[in-house]
Parts: structure tokens; C-alpha cells; sequence
């Protein structure tokens, strides 16, 4: 396990060097993308900065409005399956760098992770005002036609901390954990109940 300092946009040997397991320190531009900007990239929509090496954040910031400038005070990671149905698509299209969200994402995604050499960074949910401490600033917002939630955010961070649990070359930290569980589930359903184990 390696403690990595990396900046977004990511290069793509940076990105492909990124390994499950990874501790990443996350610094510079990133965007935001829930379901209605995934859906509309997905269907052929023109994005409205170039995804190229950035780092896609699954997250609908909270965010407040003081003399023209924006905000952010809560920023905490949706879960990113619900963007299954259309990462590998943004992916295979756009090549972000890095998609960041919670939970992890399916066989789909994980293959266009492997194709185009990107990773997915997995950020704990609870999370949301220390997220938002880590953004120094709001660049820009597009897509309010979604809503605030749901749009755009191009947003600058320092020191974001995040775990690599989806890779370039095909491992899933979600999908050993769940293998690993199947296996010892199954394990302690065929060991012989011995009834004075419950007294």
C-alpha cells in the first residue's frame, strides 16, 4: 500500500499507475457528475469543460451564494452505482482520469476502467463538511438547468484523501470483499451446529 500525492487532471501513465490499495492525496480540478449529468453525457451530450484527465466526482454539493461567489459546505460522495448504467459510456467517451465516488461500481465500469486506464477512488460517506473543507474554491457551475444538486461543479481541492479500490488492470477491492464474504459465508453454513454453542 502506497501513500500517493496526485493532481487532477491526471496524466494517463499517473492514472494507470494507480493501483487498489493506493492511499491518494487529491489536488486540483475536478467536476462533479450525478445522475441527470450522467445520463445527459451518456445519451451524447457535449460537456461543457473537457473531461480529459479529470477527476469525475459522484457527489451533489451543498453550496450557498455570498456576494456572487459560491460556496461549497457539504460535499459528501453519492453512491456510485446508481451511475452504473452509464460510467463505462462517460468513460469510453470522455477519459476522466479518475472517477470518485462511494461503494464502488460494477463489471461494466470496471472494464472501461481497464480499457482506458482509469481508476476509481472510493471517498467515505458521512463525510460531507469535511469534504468540503478540502475545496478551496468554485470555479464554475453549468447544467443549472438539472438543478443545483445535480449540476455541473467545477470544483479546485487540496489534499482530498482517498482510497484506490478500482484499477487499470481489472482489480475490484469490492469485488474481493464480496467474494471473500460469499466464501466464509459459505463456510459457516456447513459447519456442524452444536446446539451448546447457543447456551
Amino acid at each position: 500500500m502506497a501513500l500517493k500525492t496526485v493532481s487532477s487532471p491526471l496524466s494517463p501513465e499517473i492514472a494507470r499507475s494507480l493501483r487498489v490499495g493506493d492511499q491518494v492525496r487529491l489536488s486540483g480540478r475536478i467536476v462533479t457528475a450525478r445522475d441527470e449529468v450522467h445520463r445527459y453525457l451518456a445519451s451524447g451530450g457535449a460537456p461543457p469543460v473537457d473531461l480529459q484527465g479529470l477527476v469525475i466526482y459522484h457527489c451533489g454539493p451543498v453550496a450557498v451564494q455570498e456576494k456572487g461567489i459560491w460556496r461549497v459546505t457539504a460535499a459528501g460522495p453519492t453512491t456510485s452505482m446508481r451511475e452504473e448504467p452509464y460510467e463505462a459510456r462517460v468513460i469510453r467517451s470522455h477519459h476522466p482520469g479518475a472517477i470518485m465516488g462511494k461503494g464502488g461500481m460494477g463489471e461494466n465500469t470496471l472494464r472501461a476502467l481497464q480499457s482506458e486506464g482509469c481508476a476509481y477512488l472510493h471517498l467515505t460517506g458521512g463525510a460531507a463538511a469535511a469534504v468540503a473543507r478540502s475545496i478551496t474554491r468554485v470555479e464554475d457551475v453549468y447544467l443549472l438547468e438539472f438543478g443545483l444538486p445535480e449540476a455541473m461543479w467545477v470544483l479546485h481541492v487540496k489534499d482530498l484523501p482517498a482510497l484506490v479500490t478500482m484499477d487499470s488492470t481489472g482489480r475490484s477491492l469490492h469485488r474481493d470483499i464480496e467474494r471473500d464474504s460469499q466464501e466464509n459465508l459459505q463456510q459457516i453454513l456447513r459447519r456442524p451446529f452444536n446446539s451448546a454453542e447457543g447456551t
